[in-house]
């Protein structure tokens, strides 16, 4: 049995918003989950639901098989950590990450036992006796976390914790968030947009668009095997570059590149002729050069970015546009004309009516 299950879970406010769609997952004991999507697609009031901060308009979310609906946040044996901390300002370190077990009447020498150990574990040990105000972003972030941790729940839930620091910040916390759910063995909930963050965390990750779930994978299966064109355009950075356009005699053109469709989905092209197709690849699947058995294509280059252990590189082709990842050393020119192939292997095509993979 899982240790969380969400069956047809929806959500609908008062004003008639539908702001999730029927979501169904089932969670294991000790997984990591994330959920990604862009502002507004429901991750969030999926979470707060699972909390038991929002009610569940229709659908059931069960507990080690149990309901737990009507279970106020407090019942579920649920920690949060908010985008905003919510420390309290007047508080130290140690007392902040002390307040929950202090309301519940613990004994003194055991919150301070375990709050040395929690502190221990978020490096935090010297920082005790300091007020929030005196701590940067990241060590805040830490204390919120110790606070929840030090309870010693099932289930710990994160909104976009990250989402107040910086670029460098942000990826300490990653790696230190990635050690703290290795020593607790928590199942853990984490909310962001950040599709980074999902990919380098996550044991699955379940991405949403406008509160319907679009995919639920292993960060593998999201990028080598996306269910539609969103999935596969929201994972992968920079993005997938897509071409969109009617087959003719089993073919696509790709700003004046002749694309053979047959080359990728065999018997299957015939029942797409005369219908619009999404023909996919990654900026980073591509060879420069030709290639034997490849997909072969011409482009111009546009402008060209240097990152150090690669460069990106913003190409045309007619009115067609896409990014192509290279190594530094083979960097063109701009506005030089190139060839460059992409492996059938990693290419994808999608049904250009309902976004879907072609398998």
């Amino acid at each position: 049995m899982s240790y969380l299950t969400l069956k047809d879970i929806n959500k609908i406010y008062p004003n008639g918003y539908h702001a999730v769609h029927n979501f169904n997952m089932e969670i294991e004991k000790g997984e990591f989950i994330v959920f990604v999507g862009p502002s507004g697609c429901g991750k969030s009031t999926t979470l707060r639901m699972i909390a038991g901060l929002e009610d569940i308009s229709n659908g059931e979310f069960l507990i080690n098989g149990k309901r737990a609906n009507e279970l106020g946040p407090r019942e579920r044996e649920i920690a949060m950590v908010f985008q905003s901390y919510a420390l309290y300002p007047q508080m130290t370190v140690y007392d902040n990450i002390a307040f929950g077990l202090t309301l519940q009447g613990v004994d003194e020498d055991v919150i301070e036992q375990k709050v040395k150990n929690t502190a221990r574990i978020l490096g935090l040990t010297d920082y005790l006796d300091r007020l929030p105000r005196a701590l940067s972003g990241g060590q805040r972030q830490r204390v919120a976390i110790g606070r929840a941790i030090i309870r010693k729940v099932g289930v710990f839930l994160m909104d976009e914790p990250l989402s107040n620091l910086d670029a460098k910040q942000r990826v300490t916390m990653r790696s230190e968030i990635a050690q703290i759910h290795r020593e607790t063995g928590a199942t853990t909930i984490y909310v962001t947009h950040d599709q980074t963050e999902a990919m380098t965390l996550a044991d699955r990750i379940v991405v949403m668009k406008e509160g319907y779930v679009q995919q639920i994978g292993t960060p593998y299966d999201l990028y080598f095997q996306p269910a539609n064109v969103f999935v596969a355009g929201f994972i992968g950075e920079p993005p997938m570059n897509f071409v969109k356009g009617m087959v003719k005699g089993g073919k696509l053109d790709f700003g004046g590149n002749i694309i053979d469709l047959k080359m990728k989905l065999g018997d299957k092209t015939a029942q797409y002729e005369g219908k619009e197709v999404v023909f996919g690849f990654r900026p980073e699947s591509i060879e420069l050069g030709k290639v034997d058995g490849a997909y072969q294509m011409e482009a111009m280059v546009e402008l060209t970015e240097m990152l150090g252990d690669n460069t990106n590189i913003y190409i045309t082709a007619g009115e067609e546009k896409a990014i192509l990842k290279v190594d530094p050393h083979d960097t063109p020119a701009i506005d030089e004309k190139i060839t460059f192939s992409v492996p059938v292997e990693n290419v994808y095509v999608f049904d250009g009516e309902t976004e879907l993979v072609i398998k």
